[in-house]
């Protein structure tokens, strides 16, 4: 038996089509024409045989997120203490608030699933079928998309939406969430404006794609940066900025950039300094031939620790072919990084930086050696006895590298 808020969509739908409003472009008519519509519903209820309507400000809700927002999901994506939200099937939607799972009430058709994932995919142009089964894309508020269909999957399409709920700019602001001290904080500023090499390493959920946001931000304004992603996250706060993400191949197969292209086109366009949003494949030797070059450069991988994500960026280039040898890459990286700042998460959700090395250049029997800058003791970051290299770097720019790293 159809409810009052069923009666109530039917009918804002229908005025909907009939005055050519486009509930996704145009918020405010499409909540004035609900608004219309629940009035007339409540007048007619008393004196016909429909439902009565007994929460109105829910069914506008409901409608509203229906038509112009993406349903059920809607009120999680509105909700700021959420920080994704995944569907394994169609009766399990889960959230996770502060670093953990809860399962929701929430339970939808099988093709309410799929159409809710085309109506995301809609704004970005990208597709979701037998020949591309998995797809990564940004929502219009910012947030992450991934899908992945059957057979792929073993029944169910499967959904997450990743939220960028810490909308920190700036070191300080991570330093007031208390997710590094103020002294690690000025560490890292000094080292981006000297223009060291940073690499922000972590695991899912860790907080590198924040972090590096922020160190991006503290790059000179004067400085012209050019950011290569998967799907634009990094939101940089600077005048001279152009972002760029990879693309799927079209129906035919064709017309696909990767992300190692984006790096190769980086490097003709003038830029101060090159940010990739994360290396996981073989694009990570292009970005090593980049930072060799003299250009200074960030990136994140995802490892567990300051020494794994050294190791890591050692291997990825391997994938790049058989002619890509360990005696290029590993004195490679031991000269091209500077920093690696590893991140964490805690067991109640926060976010810590635990960890930050400096890799001063040499190589032992073909490991890379590392100096401690930063450490955790008693799940506190305090300061090591490492320094960085480059040093004459932070004088050019008026910075006293030891007075900057010596306790008080």
């Amino acid at each position: 038996m159809a409810t009052a808020t069923d009666h109530i969509y039917d009918e804002v739908r229908e005025l909907v089509r009939r005055r050519g409003i486009d509930p996704v472009t145009d918020h405010r008519s499409t909540r004035q024409l609900i608004g219309e519509v629940i009035a007339h519903y409540e007048e007619r209820v008393a004196t016909s045989s429909l439902p009565p309507l007994l929460d109105g400000a829910g069914a506008g809700r409901f409608v509203f997120d229906a038509l112009a927002g993406f349903g059920p999901l809607q009120r999680y994506l509105d909700d700021p203490t959420v920080e994704e939200i995944w569907i394994n099937q169609p009766g399990k939607v889960f959230v996770a608030r502060h670093g953990r799972s809860e399962l929701t009430t929430v339970v939808l058709a099988p093709g309410e699933v799929r159409d809710l994932v085309e109506r995301m995919l809609k704004p970005s142009g990208r597709r979701l079928d037998l020949s591309s089964p998995f797809v990564d894309a940004l929502l219009p508020d910012g947030s992450r998309l991934h899908a992945v269909i059957p057979d792929i999957t073993r029944e169910h399409l499967a959904l997450n939406i990743r939220k960028f709920v810490v909308a920190a700019t700036g070191l300080e602001e991570l330093v007031a969430r208390g997710s590094l001290t103020a002294h690690a904080a000025r560490f890292l500023e000094a080292s981006v404006v000297a223009g060291l090499n940073v690499i922000v390493s972590g695991g899912t959920q860790a907080g590198k794609t924040t972090l590096l946001n922020t160190l991006v931000n503290s790059i000179p304004a004067r400085e012209r940066v050019v950011t290569c992603e998967e799907v634009f996250e990094l939101r940089p706060n600077l005048p001279d900025v152009v972002a760029m993400q990879t693309r799927q191949p079209n129906l035919e197969g064709h017309g696909e950039i990767r992300l190692r292209r984006l790096i190769k086109e980086a490097l003709r366009m003038r830029p101060s300094r090159i940010v990739v949003g994360e290396v996981r494949q073989e694009e990570s030797l292009d970005l090593l031939i980049a930072l060799n070059s003299g250009l200074p450069g960030m990136c994140s991988v995802h490892a567990n620790s300051a020494r794994e994500a050294v190791v890591k960026l050692c291997t990825l280039p391997l994938l790049a072919g058989e002619n890509v040898t360990d005696a290029f890459v590993v004195p490679t990286v031991a000269t091209s990084v500077d920093l690696v700042v590893q991140v964490g998460i805690d067991p109640d959700g926060s976010r810590q930086v635990r960890e930050i090395v400096a890799l001063p250049g040499r190589v032992e029997s073909g490991v890379i050696e590392v100096a401690e800058i930063f450490t955790t003791r008693d799940g506190q970051l305090v300061r090591a006895q490492g320094y960085p290299p480059h040093e004459d770097r932070y004088v050019r720019h008026g910075i006293d590298l030891v007075a900057l790293l010596a306790t008080r």
